[in-house]
């Protein structure tokens, strides 16, 4: 289950993009980070779309459905420099609010580390997803990254991460 979703980051971590929007940052033995702009259009529609999408997600978690694996919400934290987005896993809903795990290794924010159990506030979440059938549901931000990839790289991207992501 987990794999899919540490597969799927350290993937795109490792892909170069060709694209000036995007920028990457090498960390010694972690997965890259990739950076956008705020101003980058792409991936604020991206980000609008998940938002606009969220009642898929909830409803797929809430479902029970034993194909629907490993469920998590990319969510926004403040830093001094703008904004850092994290993937939250093992999502749970109580009281009509989200939790979870932090997944990544944050790079700029301190407010969370590796591991740590959160409180998710509904207007920081920038994306979401769950793997069903070993296909990508929701992944907004991730397909915007994997679009802006050569076509030999997004070949490796989808060998190795072994999931099946539909445009």
């Amino acid at each position: 289950m987990k794999q899919y979703l540490l597969k799927l980051i350290i993937l795109i971590g490792l892909v170069s993009c060709n694209n000036n929007q995007t920028t990457k940052i090498e960390r010694d033995g972690e997965p890259e980070i990739y950076g956008v702009t705020d101003t980058d259009a792409e991936m604020n529609g991206a980000i609008k779309t998940a938002n606009q999408t969220l009642a898929k997600f909830n409803e797929a978690l809430k479902s029970g459905n034993p194909n629907f694996e490993y469920f998590a919400l990319k969510t926004r934290f403040n830093t001094p420099d703008g904004a850092e987005h994290i993937w939250v896993s093992n999502i749970t809903i109580k009281d009509n609010k989200y939790f979870g795990v932090v997944d990544n290794l944050p790079e700029s924010t301190t407010a969370v580390k590796l591991g740590d159990t959160i409180q998710i506030k509904d207007d920081n979440i920038s994306d979401w997803m769950y793997i069903d059938n070993q296909r990508l549901r929701g992944g907004y931000t991730i397909r915007v990254l994997r679009n802006r990839m050569t076509e030999q790289e997004r070949k490796q991207f989808d060998e190795e991460n072994g999931l099946i992501i539909e445009n």
